[in-house]
């Protein structure tokens, strides 16, 4: 684990399990998160892995492997890709840019050596390498709206929901002191929750598949060639429905804690001992919308259901339809 230098900055709180070595928050949640609703600050990401892969077949190479299209991918467009198992399982999501030269993606804490070690067995006879630049190379984030110039010695990923800045690790406190305030982790989880956005290791368990989440169109091509697990998701995506699918989920505010993750998910008229239906991914306090949480449920739960998270009323609303 690489523990954040940030971390000394006033108000620090650490934040646990996946996301151990950066802030959970600085002291004030809701500010924290109306700053980057309003596109300032930066959120710390430097607990992330970082992959880079360069040389000349990169780009063709990284397409028989990811479920994203990026043989033609322009240099500096983001994209998003998923490496799925051979039964069309979500193994790994990247977060990818390419500079030109070298295609820069960040992915989950703790499985850039996993990640690393699989690309490595799948380059063969092709002109590639891959690198783990965990250890040199940190990422921060800049909100949507953002006026921070990130530099142009920077490589930087664009998206609609901000910008993923990889610099030096060494840079870490400099840029903070240039560009804070810094919002923690708990921040950047709220307005992850309220975009519907996937998390691998929360949204995700060993047998989720694309479809479930939402991620068909945004990391998932339907339209390329081969890669590993690329019959399930033509099979779902043309002949069935997902088993499972994505919803957001609006909290009872009465209660003080949050639902974990894990919490089971029921009807709300069948009560606490009713028949289990899902799981609470990913459950946050927003600035505005109080209480919410993203749930995987079974396909065939009715969208208008009212629902339990363990003792906890919660009122959905569709992410992936039914």
């Amino acid at each position: 684990m690489t523990t954040s230098p940030l971390l000394s900055l006033p108000g620090a709180v650490p934040a646990e399990g996946r996301d151990e070595g950066v802030a959970a928050h600085y002291g004030d949640l809701f500010r924290e998160q109306r700053a980057l609703a309003e596109g300032r600050g930066f959120v710390d990401l430097s607990h992330r892995g970082v992959i880079t892969v360069s040389g000349p077949e990169r780009l063709s190479w990284l397409h028989l492997l990811l479920t994203q299209h990026v043989s033609d991918l322009p240099a500096g467009q983001a994209t998003e890709a998923l490496i799925l198992s051979a039964n069309g399982h979500i193994e790994h999501a990247l977060y990818l840019v390419d500079d030109g030269e070298t295609v820069w993606a960040h992915v989950e804490p703790g499985t850039q050596e996993a990640l690393t070690a699989y690309l490595e067995s799948m380059k063969f006879f092709y002109r590639v390498e891959v690198a783990d630049r965990t250890a040199d190379t940190a990422v921060v984030h800049l909100p949507a709206g953002s006026a921070v110039e990130a530099g142009k010695e920077h490589v930087v990923r664009d998206t609609p929901h901000g910008r993923d800045v990889f610099l030096p690790r060494a840079e870490l406190e400099s840029f903070a002191r240039e560009h804070g305030p810094a919002a923690g982790l708990l921040a950047y989880e709220a307005l992850r929750v309220e975009a519907h956005r996937p998390r691998l290791g929360l949204e995700t368990d060993h047998r989720t598949i694309p479809h479930e989440l939402g991620w068909i169109g945004t990391a998932v091509h339907l339209q390329k060639g081969c890669y590993r697990g690329q019959e399930t998701v033509a099979r779902v995506h043309n002949l069935g429905k997902p088993p499972r699918r994505l919803v957001f989920l609006h909290l009872d505010g009465s209660d003080v804690l949050l639902p974990p993750h894990g919490t089971p998910v029921r009807l709300k008229s069948d009560g606490e001992e009713g028949r289990q239906l899902g799981f609470v991914t990913t459950s946050v306090r927003h600035h505005e919308l109080g209480p919410i949480a993203l749930a995987l449920v079974k396909r065939n739960v009715p969208v208008d259901a009212e629902l339990l998270a363990g003792t906890t009323a919660a009122a959905q609303e569709v992410v992936v339809a039914p």
